[in-house]
């Protein structure tokens, strides 16, 4: 247990100077993390990712309109602030290409899912069983209609292990 708190300390320290490491946990799964470049001074691993969880509705129809204006799809990700997960696809989003590719065919939304105890009854109007884990992605067309809806833990899966390739081959994938 000691080596353990000492291992995430180090974990920390490492990601305060902006390093990338690998945090193998005790269930067997490897943890990529990264730091990017503070934008605007801020640092990005306190920054809040999600927004306040009651501006979610609204933000959902400002994207559904700018992405039937610009011709593009919408992309919805499920999280919360806490998630260390969320905060990796996040990384992975800004990668040069993913990003490139995000901004060209997809509008971003972020739905705040608090403790996986809020915006329940958007993440369900969608199929989106946030109670297996998030991140979870759904991409709309601009019309509204479900295009893709993921069923488990795959952007999960993706913020894990997989790394910035996996991100771009999804968004590749499902573009307009």
């Amino acid at each position: 247990m000691r080596s353990r708190r000492i291992l995430l300390a180090i974990a920390g320290l490492l990601l305060a100077g902006g390093v990338s490491i690998v945090v193998a946990t005790g269930w067997g799964h490897a943890t990529a993390a990264a730091s990017p470049a503070p934008v605007d001074g801020a640092d990005p691993l306190r920054a809040n990712l999600y927004p306040d969880s009651d501006r979610a509705p609204a933000d959902l129809a400002d994207a559904l309109t700018r992405a039937s204006r610009e011709h593009k799809r919408v992309l919805v990700d499920f999280g919360g602030n806490w998630c260390g997960d969320c905060r990796v696809l996040d990384i992975y989003f800004h990668d040069p290409a993913n990003q490139a590719l995000l901004n060209a065919s997809y509008v971003l939304v972020r739905v705040n899912v608090g403790e996986l105890d809020r915006n329940e009854d958007l993440a369900a109007k969608y199929g989106i069983p946030i109670q297996k884990g998030v991140p979870a992605l759904l991409i709309l067309g601009s019309d509204g209609q479900v295009v893709y809806r993921q069923h488990t833990g795959e952007a999960e899966a993706m913020s894990r292990v997989a790394g910035p390739a996996s991100v771009h081959e999804f968004l590749e994938r499902w573009k307009s």
